[in-house]
């Protein structure tokens, strides 16, 4: 299977208060192209900056992040942005849509940055994907959580993402909620033939991945293949 995201001795420090702090240390692993993966662990782990890494949201302190074979440590932040926009989605577990945009018009924007035509009627049938055709013209304070989420997703797709990153994607809804959001997850992630990567707390929502990479003290733990793998 072709590789998709491969890390390498990455690690991440901090000064804080006149002393180092380590937050990842020396991680090592490889995602290959249409696998689903989850990162656990427990709260303080590092789980959250290592997809931050991954994403190209943020730098490594050393180590190597390589995403479609391009070395992210290599690139601007210009030029990371760049990346993101052509190969990443990434769904947020407070949503991160803007206020001041409807939810067509947050799930245009990825879209327009790229510069694609039609966009509006891409827009919209993402939405209609997710349930939320009839609430596209809704801005995010009318909207509930469950449905800013499913937003979230629906714009985390918009750009055809060869992989899509997942922080916490459930952690803010009720279980119902979650259950939906985390079938549209996996749903669209198969249609769509994405490499997934999500970051939970929820160990059945792990166990649904096919591989479970163990975090703990910003070191890796255990990596293990699930039932599904």
């Amino acid at each position: 299977m072709e590789t998709i995201l491969n890390i390498i001795d990455l690690g991440k420090t901090y000064q804080s208060a006149g002393r180092i702090l380590t937050v990842l240390d020396q991680i090592n692993f490889s995602i290959t192209k249409g696998s689903t993966n989850a990162i656990v662990g427990p709260s303080g782990s590092g789980k959250t900056t290592l997809l931050g890494l991954c994403a190209g949201l943020d730098r490594s302190s050393s180590g190597i992040v390589e995403l479609n074979g391009i070395n992210l440590g290599n690139l601007s932040e210009d030029q990371r942005a760049q990346v993101r926009n052509q190969y990443i989605g990434f769904i947020f577990q407070n949503f991160q849509l803007l206020p001041t945009l409807t939810a067509l018009e947050n799930v245009m924007v990825p879209l327009e940055l790229r510069g694609e035509k039609n966009i509006k009627a891409r827009a919209m049938d993402l939405l209609d994907k997710v349930g939320l055709a009839d609430r596209s013209h809704h801005y995010p304070a009318q909207l509930s959580g469950g449905e800013q989420q499913r937003v979230s997703l629906a714009r985390a797709f918009s750009n055809s993402p060869s992989i899509l990153f997942a922080d916490e994607p459930t952690g803010n809804l009720d279980a119902e909620t979650s259950e939906k959001v985390v079938k549209l997850i996996f749903d669209l992630n198969k249609e769509a033939g994405t490499t997934l990567v999500l970051v939970t707390h929820d160990l059945e929502l792990a166990a649904k991945t096919q591989r479970i990479i163990r975090i703990k003290g910003g070191k890796l733990v255990a990596d293990e293949k699930t039932i599904n793998g």
